[in-house]
Order: structure tokens, then C-alpha cells, then sequence
């Protein structure tokens, strides 16, 4: 039984999740997380099977129309993720749809009208390959250099935001050719055909709502971080050792006392944000202390020492 109406929990029962939405069977062949789960828990099948329980917490939350976070998630478990979905639909999906679309309309009549319905469909299919190899030539490895720190010079995720949107529109298309205007029987073949259909198309929306509400804001985050690291790299590299306000309030919290993650806090950051900081800030001014950027802090009036408590 589901503990929360609001989201899943790490707590949850994986059969649990399952029962209260079947679709989360995809997600988990897209995790290898094989059947058998028996009573396990979302974390404690995550942890057997070295997965990021706060990453498959987002995609089966957002899944379900539940609400979900992103502040923790772990972008290569996310990648790997959506190259499963890539490879099971276009492998696996597509394929089926389009055999048994073929037996459908040709059970009935091979005529001009069948001929162009299985056109239609191979020309979309060709698109979302398009669309998905796409991402997998040059969204995701632009991510993999993100996180290994290096920019790229002539491409953003905002890039791929502003041109990314949902390839289920045609598909719809083609069913509505079949449910309101191509009269033929309802044979078992057919039904299946827009059964799959149908349940492809609601495969894409998840995976387009993936992309757009969970990997882009994570990626826009890194971004953020990175080009940080990076710009404050520059500014040591080229001699340049004056402290930004931001680096100010930093050191100013530092002396005060207060830990990495609660500066986050204070100045709506994120943890990663504020460690870069403090390493930036070390490497320029040459101090790795607490004690001794107290003391910096003092001495160039960035706080006054009456205000800190002497310990």
C-alpha cells in the first residue's frame, strides 16, 4: 500500500508502485531492475541494484502525475535512463506498431488509402529517429563533457529546450484516421495496432516531460555550476585576485560559523554551488582554513570580529 497520496517514498514497496500505476513497468526495464522484487523497497532495490534512488523517484513520480524533486538527482543515471527509452522504442516500440498495422490494414484490402497509412506511419517513424538520435549524438554527450567540467563553446541546453517538443502530435493523427474516418471492421489485429498505438503515444509524452521538467533544469544547474568553476579558473589563471560580492558573502558566512550547506540555504544555492565557491576562493586566495579566512575576513573588512564569537 502506498504510504503517501502526495509522492512515492523511498519507503514504498516496489510491488506497491507497480499496482498503482503498470505504466512504472517501463521504468523499471529502462532501470534493469528485474521481477522477483518480492517486499523490497524503492531504496532498498535502488541500493541492490547501484541505483540513484532519488533520480528513479522522479521519473516514477512525474510518471504517475505525482509530485516530484529534482534537487538531488544524479544526471548520468538520468542519461542512461533515457537511452534505454531511446533503444526500447525505436528497437523495440515502433517496430511492433508498424507489423501489426501492416496485418491490420491488409486483412481488409490493399488499396491506395492502406498504402499511404503505412507511409504516414514510416515517415514518422523516421522523424522521431531523427528527434532521439539527435539527443543521443549531441544533447547527451554535451552533458557527459558538462560533467567532467569542460564548456561547450557553441551549444547550451537552452538550445535544446527551445527547439525540443512532443513527436506524439502525428501519431494521434494516425489514430484518428482509423477511430473517426477510415471505415473498416474492428478486427483483433487492428485493435491491437491502436492499442499500441495509444499506449506509445503516452510513452513519448512521459519521455518528453522527463527531458523537459527534470533534465533540463538539472543540466541548467550544472551549467550554472560549471561556467562558475570555469570563470573563476580564469580570473586565477590570469592574476586576478579580487574577491567577487558573492565570494564576500561567502567568506563573510564562513567566519561566521556557519557550514556549507547551511550558506546554501541562507543564500538559495545550491550544496554543489557553495563547494565550488569555497574551493574557488581557497585556490585564489592561497587559504584552505576556516580559521585563517576568519582572519583574512577580518583584516580586509569583509566582517567585524566583534560580531564573531571567538571559539
Amino acid at each position: 500500500m502506498i504510504k503517501s497520496s502526495i509522492r512515492y517514498q523511498a519507503t514504498d514497496k516496489v510491488r506497491d508502485l507497480v499496482e498503482d500505476n503498470t505504466q512504472l513497468l517501463l521504468v523499471l526495464n529502462r532501470f534493469h531492475i528485474p521481477f522477483g522484487f518480492g517486499e523490497r523497497t524503492v531504496c532498498e532495490m535502488c541500493e541492490e541494484k547501484e541505483i540513484d534512488c532519488s533520480t528513479f523517484l522522479a521519473i516514477a513520480n512525474l510518471i504517475s502525475g505525482r509530485r516530484f524533486s529534482i534537487n538531488e538527482i544524479e544526471l548520468p543515471t538520468l542519461l542512461s535512463y533515457l537511452r534505454e527509452a531511446h533503444s526500447y522504442i525505436l528497437d523495440f516500440r515502433l517496430p511492433d506498431i508498424r507489423d501489426t498495422l501492416v496485418s491490420a490494414v491488409h486483412q481488409q484490402r490493399l488499396d491506395e488509402v492502406a498504402v499511404r497509412i503505412i507511409r504516414f506511419f514510416d515517415e514518422y517513424a523516421d522523424e522521431v529517429h531523427r528527434h532521439m538520435d539527435y539527443e543521443d549524438r549531441i544533447v547527451f554527450p554535451y552533458i557527459e563533457e558538462l560533467l567532467k567540467g569542460n564548456v561547450a563553446k557553441n551549444f547550451k541546453i537552452s538550445d535544446f529546450a527551445s527547439k525540443h517538443e512532443s513527436v506524439v502530435s502525428k501519431l494521434n493523427e494516425l489514430k484518428d484516421i482509423f477511430l473517426q474516418h477510415y471505415a473498416m471492421p474492428n478486427t483483433r489485429m487492428l485493435n491491437r495496432a491502436l492499442f499500441n498505438i495509444s499506449a506509445c503515444g503516452e510513452d513519448l509524452v512521459s519521455h518528453c516531460e522527463i527531458e523537459n521538467l527534470i533534465l533540463v533544469p538539472a543540466v541548467e544547474a550544472l551549467e550554472k555550476d560549471v561556467y562558475t568553476t570555469n570563470m573563476s579558473q580564469q580570473n586565477i589563471a590570469s592574476g586576478n585576485r579580487e574577491l567577487s560580492q558573492r565570494e564576500k558573502d561567502i567568506i563573510r558566512l564562513v567566519a561566521h560559523g556557519l557550514a556549507n550547506k547551511e550558506i546554501a540555504d541562507r543564500l538559495s544555492l545550491s550544496f554543489h554551488t557553495i563547494t565550488t565557491y569555497r574551493k574557488n576562493i581557497s585556490a585564489k586566495l592561497n587559504i584552505h582554513s576556516t580559521a585563517a579566512l576568519t582572519i583574512f575576513a577580518i583584516l580586509h573588512g569583509i566582517v567585524n570580529p566583534k560580531d564573531i564569537e571567538l571559539k
